[in-house]
């Protein structure tokens, strides 16, 4: 899946994998791979950006650690993070529910086979 299709759900996964405690960039890219089953296998070009960016709007939090003699910033969520992320999983519901009310296959509109 490319970072395209995840146009303005991106920030809600990143903070969603914050939610769990601190992790490092490259464990965050490797956590969103796992949780998505494979499916998300975003270059770091693209998860940088979009940390700076909520650390920007204070819903996460950086700071450098060494791990294995090697420096690594390691982020984490605030509690501005928190609520954001509440309000993405509350947006997120409404979204989902509206469209499947059209893509669903219960639907009352659903089309013959």
């Amino acid at each position: 899946m490319k970072a395209q299709a995840l146009h303005g759900h991106l920030d809600a996964l990143l903070l969603s994998v914050l939610e769990g405690g601190s992790l490092h960039g490259y464990a965050i890219i490797e956590a969103l791979k796992v949780r998505s089953g494979g499916a998300l296998t975003l270059p770091t070009g693209t998860i940088y950006p979009a940390l700076r960016r909520l650390e920007r709007a204070g819903y996460v939090e950086s700071s450098w650690s060494t791990v294995n003699g090697r420096e690594r910033r390691t982020y984490q969520l605030t509690g501005a993070g928190h609520r954001a992320l509440a309000g993405e999983r509350a947006s997120w519901r409404e979204l989902s529910s509206t469209v499947g009310r059209f893509l669903g296959v219960d639907g009352p509109n659903e089309a013959p086979a």
